[in-house]
């Protein structure tokens, strides 16, 4: 039964404390003079108090209408709070997720990359919570998500609780939560994870040429294009992505575009008798219109990502093919006088020091030759009587 007037809610609030008009509405009257309506429900042994907006916005009867609605909610298993933000504009987590990839995507130079970066989500969060408020979501939830694969997929789990993180903090930046992401509590919650070397399963470089031999007893793309991030020691994704408008055999050079390079430089490698063998070989068998050096599935779809890994397991190999970078520069430092600088630059490894990067200007190319020549006598030093390419 209704207890409160429009007279007595004038009145109520210059008295601090509840006051109530029945049916769990009640005026919540601060010590400045500041009220709130709220009302009181229960559902299933639980109660709960629902905020319904000031004292100074909401009148006594718009107070008793949304109290009445909010109760018909509660009734109906649906939350009134997340009614009114829906009705608001609230968007869900999946919408958000959709939006910050959208954003983002455009500074990100790794096609791959883009793809991981909301398929992960779409796997292992859509599924709990990717159609709740984003306003809804708290660490509990977020715990629960990274909870199944936490320990049997670390570097996974690290990716979704960062992208999921992404989210929610792009959400409390326009608006839609009242707060930013609640990672830092989430490590108390979840087990220690594994621990990792940090390093790509590599080959040590004095087995990488006899790998070579095995590695020319067939001929396939994805062999080629493994002998060529070999001799090149490029990235497996620059090497894939490898396009005939980037190479010039006749100069002996491979210019990697910017946009294609991890560090965003452009990168200008110098191919090495060894490297020219296997360009010259894929020129050979180039498919008429394509645009990549190594061929995919499809003409004008790079190689995939996998193709190199499966080489290596079908040879009975656990290393990576990124780990023949690290053959190279191992080779570098304990069986060369060249200098680390150089092989970094080889790598196309950025400068940690900024000052220093300022001023080193030059690509240091005709050192790197030299380098890469070397490189290439040291990988096919057991080639012996085969038969090689003819450059």
């Amino acid at each position: 039964m209704a207890k409160l007037t429009a007279t007595a809610v004038k009145a109520a609030l210059n008295k601090p404390g509840r006051h109530s008009d029945g049916d769990g509405l009640i005026l919540a009257v601060g010590a400045g003079g500041n009220g709130s309506w709220m009302v009181r429900v229960q559902k299933d042994g639980k109660r709960r108090d629902i905020g319904l907006g000031a004292a100074s916005k909401v009148t006594l009867s718009q107070a008793r209408a949304r109290a009445t609605e909010a109760r018909a909610q509660v009734e109906a298993g649906l939350d009134p709070v997340a009614q009114r933000r829906k009705a608001a504009g609230i968007p869900t987590f999946r919408e958000v997720a959709a939006q910050v990839h959208a954003e983002h995507k455009k500074g990100w130079k790794n096609g791959k990359h883009q793809d991981q970066w909301i398929r992960t989500l779409e796997l292992y969060a859509f599924p709990t919570f990717g159609d709740r408020l984003v306003s809804e979501i708290d660490g509990p939830a977020v715990r629960d998500v990274l909870a199944e694969i936490w320990t049997d997929k670390p570097e996974t789990a690290r990716r979704v609780r960062q992208r999921i993180g992404a989210v929610l903090d792009w959400a409390y930046s326009k608006g839609h939560r009242d707060s930013e992401a609640p990672m830092r509590s989430l490590s108390k919650g979840l087990p220690r994870q594994p621990k990792k070397t940090g390093h790509y399963a590599a080959m040590p470089f004095a087995d990488v040429p006899s790998f070579l031999v095995r590695l020319r007893e067939r001929e396939t793309w994805g062999r080629l294009a493994l002998a060529a991030a070999i001799f090149t020691a490029a990235r497996s994704g620059e090497i894939r992505g490898a396009q005939w408008s980037e190479v010039d055999l006749d100069k002996a050079l491979w210019t990697v575009p910017a946009e294609r390079m991890k560090a965003g430089k452009e990168h200008v490698v110098p191919l090495s008798p060894a490297a020219l063998r296997v360009f010259r070989r894929v020129q050979e068998l180039r498919t008429e219109g394509c645009a990549f050096v190594f061929n995919g599935a499809k003409r004008d779809k790079p190689m995939s990502d996998m193709t190199l890994i499966k080489v290596l397991r079908d040879m009975g190999e656990s290393v990576t093919a990124h780990g023949f970078r690290s053959s190279f520069r191992d080779w570098v430092s304990e069986d060369t006088q060249f200098s680390g600088d150089l092989a970094e630059a080889a790598l196309a490894h950025a400068i940690p020091n900024k000052v220093e990067a300022a001023y080193r200007r030059g690509n240091l190319l005709e050192k790197r030759r030299g380098l890469m020549d070397a490189w290439g006598r040291h990988c096919e030093a057991q080639l012996g009587g085969l038969l090689r390419l003819a450059c």
